[in-house]
């Protein structure tokens, strides 16, 4: 693998000028005009075999986003915590007894005598601590990567070598960062649990900017929505089997899931490198390289009207949604009513992804084909941003677990139908197609800012008003907002 630099390459055209490229084209693939770039999947069997294996190579690296940031690493910050708070004769407190005592006295039906009004006191300041650690964790862990990946954009759009631009990013990048992932188990502070998971994220994401950068590769603009909707389809569904997975994992091994979920990515990411093969960079002609270009380059997409406004609606979306899911595990046992136990709550939390699967899946299909068909992304973008915001005022309203589940099913129809079209509307609105991983990677910047956001504004409600119901509020004002800043986009209908 090299980023070795000579002359500006030219555009990146479609051509089946010469024989060689309509036979290409007559087996659903055309030959790019740029040396050292992919070829353009048109239809059939290439195209299908890609699809296939990208949906797959996402489902399996998001396992991780959906497992370990949603299962995970709460129990594990939690028990860091607990450690903290509750020594000695207190070590033995029942957390679940608590928050119903909590809610009794909240409610006015009970009072709490000296000795509870001690306890009371300790599950308050560890709920503000498990809260403020979590948040800690996973912003910084999420910075890092959003500084990181524009840059791995840059480097993989130059990378030469045998096995194309992306692949060697894609491979290397999924085995250091599963091995460091697995590593994290055996963080006893939360310092030292910052540091292992910052690294693995970074790692992890080095293979996931040039994975997503293999559509504006591969795929012709025509195909792209689907793309896209195939793309978040694997998204959500490795989202959901990542919380299922670690779920029972944890309930059986406890930290030592981290290995099942570095695992399940580290065999998904290298079968996509190995089964849809891309073809040798090693005569892709690239710029010299020059450090003050290349970071005034991460600007460059945003000097663009609309890739500025889609940008900035992707920050709006994400916040909402990851404020409104960062805490959901100690949601699950401080704010619903009754409240629940860690390991009940740990049970529950894959359920809530379950849940809104299917009509994930609807959205994802009926958006994703439907934006092609008609030519038009922003109309999707804007209903699901006011769905979702929508869903979020259920569990506002009531505070219980099958409020919980309701909001998960129309936040589902509402992130598929925005997942099928997000990327596509992204990829449509490039400033420079033959700079489509650095773009995409400023792009990618926009969801890690939104959910580096979202932990730390969902401690801080729950810091500030000792409860959980504020957190709703914030979220759905937020994803308000990602439909209203999506109107100014004028390139794309």
């Amino acid at each position: 693998m090299s980023s070795v630099p000579p002359p500006e390459p030219s555009a990146d055209i479609l051509t089946t000028s010469d024989p060689a490229s309509s036979s290409a084209s007559a087996q659903g693939s055309a030959e790019p005009e740029v040396p050292g770039t992919s070829v353009h999947l048109i239809a059939g069997k290439p195209l299908r075999r890609y699809l296939l294996w990208f949906g797959i190579a996402t489902a399996a690296i998001t396992t991780i986003w959906g497992g370990v940031s949603g299962i995970i690493l709460p129990n594990h910050v939690q028990l860091l915590a607990f450690g903290q708070f509750f020594t000695g004769a207190d070590s033995g407190v029942d957390l679940q007894e608590l928050n119903q005592l909590k809610s009794s006295i909240d409610a006015g039906t009970a009072t709490a005598t000296a000795e509870q009004s001690r306890l009371l006191g300790i599950l308050r300041d560890f709920d503000a601590a498990r809260a403020s650690n979590l948040a800690l964790v996973a912003t910084i862990g999420t910075v890092f990567t959003m500084l990181a990946q524009p840059i791995i954009g840059v480097l993989s759009d130059r990378t030469r070598s045998r096995m194309g631009r992306r692949a060697p990013w894609i491979l290397f990048g999924g085995i250091i960062g599963s091995f460091l992932l697995m590593s994290v188990q055996f963080a006893p502070s939360v310092g030292i649990l910052v540091v292992l998971w910052t690294v693995a994220s970074v790692a992890l994401n080095s293979a996931q900017a040039p994975l997503n950068a293999t559509v504006a590769d591969r795929v012709v603009e025509g195909k792209r929505g689907t793309a896209s909707a195939i793309g978040g389809l694997g998204s959500f569904a490795g989202g959901i089997l990542g919380a299922v997975i670690s779920g029972v994992a944890f309930g059986a091994i406890g930290l030592q899931s981290y290995y099942v979920v570095g695992g399940l990515a580290l065999i998904g990411l290298v079968l996509f490198v190995v089964l849809v093969r891309d073809r040798s960079s090693l005569t892709l002609e690239v710029p010299a390289h020059r450090w003050s270009t290349f970071f005034a380059g991460f600007l460059v997409p945003l000097r663009s009207a609309d890739f500025r406004w889609v940008w900035i609606a992707r920050v709006l979306l994400t916040f909402g949604y990851g404020t409104s899911t960062a805490l959901t595990l100690y949601m699950l046992q401080s704010y619903v009513r009754p409240a629940l136990s860690a390991a009940e709550a740990t049970s529950l939390s894959p359920l809530l992804a379950v849940v809104g699967f299917p009509g994930t899946l609807v959205g994802l299909i009926v958006a994703g084909r439907l934006s092609d068909r008609l030519g038009r992304r922003k109309p999707f973008v804007i209903f699901s941003s006011v769905l979702m915001a929508a869903g979020f005022l259920i569990p506002l309203i009531s505070p219980t677990v099958p409020a919980l589940l309701i909001s998960g099913v129309v936040s589902g129809v509402a992130f598929g139908a925005y997942l099928a079209v997000d990327q596509a509307l992204f990829i449509d609105v490039l400033p420079d197609k033959r700079a489509a991983g650095r773009d995409l990677g400023v792009a990618a910047i926009a969801s890690n800012l939104g959910q580096s956001l979202a932990p730390l504004i969902a401690a801080q409600v729950v810091v500030l008003t000792a409860g959980y119901a504020g957190i709703w509020i914030v979220a759905a004002v937020l994803v308000a907002m990602a439909a209203v800043a999506i109107v100014p986009v004028k390139a794309v209908r």
